[in-house]
């Protein structure tokens, strides 16, 4: 897949770079001001007048449901996507620090929030400010009229390149390292289907796929990617010694562990995190046709509570376990260390009656 605007380009967006590479800093600024006037005025909540949509659907990426969209502009077929959701996509949102810098500075407010910051600056190229001077409100189907700004499909890899490039070049700052990890699966994940896309047309297999075919493959080859950071976030003594609680075997030469475990999980480590987060996973996680997650919680704890805090609270988890000779007893500890959000606290019952930590 090429790497920037070469697959379907138009002679409109070559004529764009070509005006933007032309521009003055000041001319840039102003063209910034322009774009950014039409954007707050979506924001506050004005009535622009929306594009008529052609097709729409919803595009699964990184564990977000992400509405995208065809629309016709003077004969130009644009594919968009909600330019809300494309940033929810990398972790991102709208804090406070962005807007302290779009008031301040016109062109950070034509930006997207999660490419504001200015050390993120040079790494934006002209065809990609150009793309993304205009926005393209349109209503999201089904949404009870709800009007989106829409963004050139063809920005989100450019955007994730953005990323890289300041990694590359080690001008990244510490909050935003996993919006680079973000970047980086996301790039690859839509170069392994947009290879794949390219080849059923070739051979005119697009016309005999299922319609959620190249969704899917993008999501496992995600899921898959994003592997390694999961097993980097539970270390190895954390189940060891939940092993050890349990009464059971701990073998390193396998990551099989007990279904079961997945429930402990849930108890130890989700629903102590903050009020309602496990409720919260459940509901956004996306699931196969068999029910399962396709995606680990955890996967989601950046947009929904924060990495850290799970890293901090495990390292409180694993103490307590150490220091715990059955079961029940690191039960009874977790829960003055870190008691469940929203527990009713019970009359104490003998511990025979109890769970005796020797499984379900």
């Amino acid at each position: 897949m090429q790497s920037s605007l070469d697959l379907g380009v138009t002679g409109k967006q070559r004529s764009g770079k070509a005006r933007m590479s032309k521009l003055t800093t000041e001319q840039r600024r102003e063209l910034g001001k322009k774009g950014a006037a039409k954007r707050w005025a979506i924001d506050a909540g004005e009535s622009p007048v929306p594009h008529e949509v052609e097709a729409s659907g919803d595009l699964p990426i990184v564990g977000h449901i992400i509405p995208c969209a065809v629309i016709t502009v003077e004969g130009e077929v644009i594919r968009l996507v909600s330019e809300r959701e494309l940033v929810k996509s990398f972790g991102g949102k709208r804090g406070g620090s962005h807007w302290l810098r779009a008031r301040e500075d016109a062109e950070a407010a034509n930006l997207p929030p999660i490419l504001s910051a200015v050390n993120l600056r040079p790494f934006i190229n002209d065809e990609l400010r150009e793309g993304l001077s205009t926005r393209y409100p349109y209503k999201v189907p089904g949404r009870g009229g709800f009007t989106a700004n829409g963004l050139r499909g063809e920005l989100y890899p450019m955007i994730c390149d953005v990323f890289l490039k300041a990694r590359d070049a080690r001008a990244l700052l510490e909050s935003q390292d996993e919006l680079a990890t973000s970047a980086d699966i996301l790039m690859r994940a839509l170069a392994h289907t947009g290879i794949i896309a390219l080849i059923d047309e070739a051979t005119g297999y697009q016309t005999k796929r299922a319609v959620d075919s190249l969704a899917r493959i993008l999501e496992a080859f995600i899921a898959k990617e994003l592997q390694p950071y999961i097993r980097g976030t539970f270390k190895p003594d954390f189940y060891e010694q939940l092993f050890r609680l349990r009464g059971l075997d701990y073998r390193k030469d396998t990551v099989k562990r007990p279904q079961y475990f997945g429930c402990l999980t849930n108890d130890i480590v989700y629903r102590r995190l903050a009020p309602g987060v496990l409720e919260e996973l459940k509901k956004v996680t996306i699931r196969n046709d068999a029910g399962r997650p396709t995606h680990k919680y955890f996967q989601r704890l950046t947009a929904n509570v924060g990495y850290m805090k799970l890293v901090e609270h495990l390292g409180a988890v694993v103490a307590t376990m150490k220091l715990s000779s059955k079961y029940p007893d690191f039960i009874e500890k977790l829960d003055q260390v870190a008691p469940r959000y929203g527990q009713n606290w019970l009359l104490p019952f003998p511990e025979e009656q109890t769970d005796t930590g020797l499984g379900l």
